[in-house]
């Protein structure tokens, strides 16, 4: 074997650039630095349960750059539980990218290591910000003949680590977020095709209370040797919040070997122009005289019944009865897929078809005749009536009336605390990724932040009209004026509205230039001190953007759950709120934030100058905001209200079932045998304002 006595790396920084990112770094602040992006390759070999010789591949997009080689003593590591191939590989990338001002993105390394080293994956992810990309050498590439994937078996060990690190370059896209992967039948593959193993069960389990772990942990069992299928059907695989919390789900069933899949469709032009609509009338955003015409209508029945007929429905498809591979219970999301219902009802009556709504219904004005709203809903409702479940975000008045109290039950939305938008992230990795925001204002000629010589106050959200940007400006320049009177010593911090883009929301355009013009016609002077940006998919930067902010704001003027506001919290950040959809849910008044009622962007103002000016109160809200998160909003809290549910149906318990508006997660703790305990972290059960 070549480097019988190793090798180490050989590439530094040059003292020239290490002097002058440090002086950009002391004189702009974190984000300043500038940092090269590479990837790393991983293979190892063994000769025994004692040693194992390890190399790392250090590449850019094109070229090898470094390699290590290092034998590492295991003296029976692996059976005790330790990890000590994850313990080199760790100090190694750490310290090389402190050494040579660099950032790894990816790194990829077979599959068989992930058996000797268990916990490397997941360190990488948890730890350095990087993520593992999974690679079965013999099985890689259909179009290589099988002599040349055995050739893998002869290579030395640097020549694996350097082919992992080029295989791994190509599971990432243009803004450095790994791939986004559909397949047929628009089956979405979660984390690059399932190649990205960057979490744990254990991993996991830290996340939640032992209750309810173990409550989930009865209904993945009874799944599990029953053999159910679950299938989700929503509208887009990246880009909202539905997205975000069917790909956690997604992660969790396949570590836990439940059969759950998740399914979209092909996307057709014009198609979510009139989705949107749909949003933006049940939400009581859209112009008043605004309305989905029969040709919109016939337009979203057809394109639900092409992709449902060709990909679906077909021989092998997850429509299909159960007895011909279908799933055994199906989950519907949101007003763009309710026209599935009726066809697999007609299919299969007796298949449960639950049906979750994650929007605010304006259903006050969905029950008065003549309305848009009421037009868009019976037209939903002729399909959704059929569903033998209505799951809604935990706010009654999100339901219409037409809708049988005996079917709905609650269930709010949920966020994963392990990844890219929630995970702790180190300030190594938070200067990279505050540095490629600056970066992206930079070429637009935007704002730039200079954290943490200034502090910021931020609101992320996609740019809609219901997510209240105008009251988040017009707040800003009160509270500016507020501080320049009480305080005119002080100085004030920065400003940043910023969010991602999704494929079925044509609104953000307008609403961007919409807050432009805002800010260009009426706060000229404070342009210098807002940052207004659509940022690409990239969930790290988001978390950092968080991460680093002084206060958060969440205005919106009509609301479903938004749990941004509990990603917020969960970080130590006081927020700022409305009192709209399932805000006040999370958001203890006067605790560990404020609510206010929308539009009052001068109780906005007068929060902040509380926040920016008290120390003592920041401190007891911030505090007091990392605890107050219950695990309701969390990935384990979401799966198990979903396994519960697919569980009792597939039994056939489903059909007794008669929720009457209570929570899912109560039903699911009541049926495993772990209920609530006095005083145990749960979101409010009695919807009232916590603002009386």
């Amino acid at each position: 074997m070549a480097f019988r006595n190793g090798h180490k790396f050989q590439r530094r920084s040059s003292i020239h650039r290490t002097r002058t990112v440090s002086e950009v770094v002391q004189q702009e602040g974190k984000f300043a630095a500038a940092l090269t992006v590479l990837y790393a390759g991983i293979s190892a070999a063994f000769s025994d349960d004692h040693t194992a010789v390890v190399a790392i591949a250090i590449h850019d997009t094109t070229y090898l750059l470094d390699f290590s080689v290092k034998t590492i003593d295991l003296d029976g590591s692996l059976k005790a539980g330790e990890d000590r191939i994850a313990d080199y590989v760790i100090q190694e990338l750490q310290a090389y990218e402190y050494n040579n001002l660099c950032k790894f993105v990816g790194a990829g390394l077979p599959y068989d290591l992930m058996k000797k080293s268990p916990k490397l994956s997941s360190r990488l992810w948890l730890q350095l910000d990087i993520v593992p990309i999974s690679i079965v050498p013999e099985l890689d590439g259909l179009d290589i003949d099988q002599k040349e994937r055995n050739y893998w078996d002869v290579k030395c060990v640097d020549e694996q680590a350097d082919s992992m690190a080029r295989k791994c370059i190509m599971h990432f896209g243009p803004s450095l977020a790994p791939l986004l992967q559909v397949g047929y039948r628009g089956f979405v593959q979660v984390d690059s095709g399932f190649a990205a193993r960057i979490l744990t069960l254990d991993d996991f389990e830290k996340t939640c209370g032992a209750e309810t772990w173990q409550a989930m942990m009865k209904f993945v069992k009874s799944l599990r040797d029953k053999g159910t299928k679950i299938a989700f059907f929503s509208s887009t695989p990246q880009g909202g919040g539905v997205a975000l919390m069917r790909h956690a789900l997604v992660r969790l069933a396949r570590l836990l070997k439940v059969d759950l899949t998740w399914y979209v469709p092909k996307p057709k032009p014009g198609v979510f122009r009139i989705t949107k609509t749909i949003h933006n009338i049940l939400q009581g955003v859209a112009k008043p005289d605004e309305r989905i015409t029969a040709e919109d209508k016939a337009t979203l029945v057809n394109w639900i019944d092409d992709n449902a007929k060709r990909y679906w429905l077909s021989p092998g498809g997850p429509l299909r009865h159960p007895a011909e591979g279908g799933a055994d219970v199906i989950m519907i999301d949101d007003p763009q897929m309710p026209g599935l219902i009726p066809m697999i009802k007609n299919l299969t009556p007796n298949r449960p078809v639950l049906y979750r709504s994650h929007i605010q219904i304006r259903s006050d004005l969905a029950n008065t005749e003549g309305t848009p709203q009421n037009d868009v809903w019976n037209f939903l409702w002729a399909n959704i009536k059929r569903a033998d479940m209505f799951i809604s975000h935990p706010i009654p008045s999100f339901v219409p009336a037409s809708v049988p109290r005996s079917k709905v039950c609650y269930l709010p939305a949920t966020t994963d605390w392990l990844d890219g938008l929630n995970k702790d992230l180190n300030d190594w990795d938070q200067a990279y990724y505050g540095h490629l925001y600056n970066e992206q204002c930079h070429a637009l000629r935007i704002t730039e932040l200079r954290w943490p010589a200034k502090k910021y106050i931020i609101q992320v959200a996609r740019f809609d009209p219901a997510k209240g940007i105008p009251d988040v400006i017009e707040s800003y320049a009160e509270f500016r004026r507020l501080l320049a009177n009480d305080s005119p010593l002080s100085e004030a911090p920065q400003l940043v509205i910023c969010g991602n883009g999704s494929v079925d929301d044509p609104d953000g355009t307008i609403i961007y230039d919409q807050t432009m013009s805002q800010l260009e016609t009426k706060y000229p002077h404070l342009m210098s001190s807002i940052s207004v940006m659509r940022l690409p998919p990239n969930d790290q930067l988001l978390n950092t953007m968080i991460s680093a902010s002084y206060v958060v704001l969440q205005l919106s003027t009509r609301e479903g759950f938004e749990v941004k506001v509990s990603e917020a919290l969960h970080k130590g950040k006081p927020v700022i709120a409305t009192n709209c959809g399932g805000i006040p849910l999370q958001v203890q008044h006067r605790k560990n934030g404020y609510l206010v009622e929308a539009g009052d962007w001068k109780g906005v103002a007068n929060h902040l100058l509380d926040l920016w000016t008290n120390d003592e109160l920041y401190k007891e809200m911030s505090e007091y905001a990392k605890i107050s998160v219950s695990d309701e909003v969390g990935t384990v809290g979401n799966a198990l209200a979903w396994f519960y549910l697919a569980d009792m149906w597939s039994r056939g318990e489903g059909k007794t079932l008669v929720p009457g508006e209570r929570w899912v997660s109560d039903l699911a703790r009541d049926e495993a045998g772990f209920p609530y305990k006095e005083g145990e972290n749960r979101l409010p059960r009695d919807f009232r304002s916590p603002m009386d």
